[in-house]
C-alpha cells in the first residue's frame, strides 16, 4: 500500500495508542467461499518490548479479541490464518463550499485510519489469556470495579481469546497537518460556523486548535502524528 508520506503515521507508537483509544474495530477473515468477512469486534492493543519504528516488525504487540468458541470467524482463522484488522475514527466532513463557490468535487473529510495485515490464532496458554482479559477490562472499565483475573480460573480456562499477530501495520490520516497554519485556522473558522460548538470543540481539539472564549483561534501544536 502506497501512503502519501504527509499523509502517513509514522509513529508506532502514536499508533497504538490511538487503537486503544477506540471502542470498536473490524477483522476481515476468509470465508470457504473465497469471500472476506468483516465483524465489529471489541479489542485491545497488547504492547511488547515496542519499537517506535514503521521499519522492525518485532515485538511490536498484539491486538488480542475475547470471542464466542464457536462461529465464522473462528472457523476462517482456523482455516486461514491471514487476517485483516481495520480501525478508523471520523472526525469531520468538510463541504465543497468550503474550497469553491460551486464545485461539488472539492468536498472533502478528515479522518484516522489504521490498517493491519496479520495472523490469527486462538490463545491456549492460560497466563497470556489472563493478561489479554485483564487488558481488555482495563480499556473498557477504566472505572474499575472489578478483581483481577488470574490463570487459573476457570472462567479463563474456558473463555475463547483470539490474538491477531500484525505482519504489516499503515496508518493514514488527515487533520490539517497538510495545511499551513493560516490556512488551518481558516479551515477552523469554518468549522466552527458549520459544527455544534462541541463538536466543533472536539475537531479542533484534534486539529491542534484552540478557541478561546473571546473568539480567537489559536495554533497550540502540529497535528502530527
Amino acid at each position: 500500500m502506497q501512503l502519501i508520506p504527509k499523509l502517513e503515521i509514522k509513529s508506532l507508537a502514536n499508533i497504538v495508542n490511538f487503537l486503544n483509544e477506540q471502542s470498536v474495530g473490524r477483522i476481515a477473515s476468509i470465508d470457504e467461499q473465497g469471500f472476506p468477512q468483516i465483524i465489529p469486534m471489541n479489542f485491545v492493543y497488547v504492547k511488547n518490548g515496542l519499537i517506535d519504528t514503521m521499519t522492525d516488525n518485532r515485538n511490536i504487540g498484539a491486538i488480542y479479541m475475547h470471542s464466542h468458541p464457536f462461529g465464522e470467524k473462528i472457523e476462517n482463522t482456523k482455516r486461514n490464518s491471514k487476517v485483516g484488522f481495520e480501525v478508523d475514527s471520523y472526525v469531520c466532513f468538510l463541504p465543497s463550499y468550503y474550497f469553491h463557490p460551486t464545485d461539488a468535487s472539492q468536498a472533502d473529510t478528515l479522518y484516522i485510519s489504521i490498517v493491519i495485515k496479520g495472523n490469527a490464532s486462538i490463545v491456549q496458554d492460560t497466563n497470556e489469556k489472563a493478561i489479554a482479559l485483564n487488558a481488555l477490562m482495563n480499556k473498557y472499565q477504566k472505572e474499575g470495579g472489578f478483581e483481577p483475573l488470574s490463570p487459573n480460573m476457570r472462567s479463563v480456562r474456558e473463555v475463547t481469546v483470539l490474538k491477531v499477530v500484525p505482519e504489516q501495520i499503515r496508518g493514514k490520516y488527515k487533520i490539517g497537518q497538510h495545511w499551513t497554519e493560516t490556512y488551518r485556522l481558516k479551515m477552523a473558522r469554518n468549522i466552527i460556523q458549520r459544527e455544534t460548538e462541541d463538536n466543533a470543540r472536539r475537531i479542533l481539539k484534534i486539529m491542534g486548535i484552540e478557541n478561546k472564549n473571546n473568539g480567537e483561534l489559536k495554533v497550540l501544536k502540529e497535528p502530527v502524528m
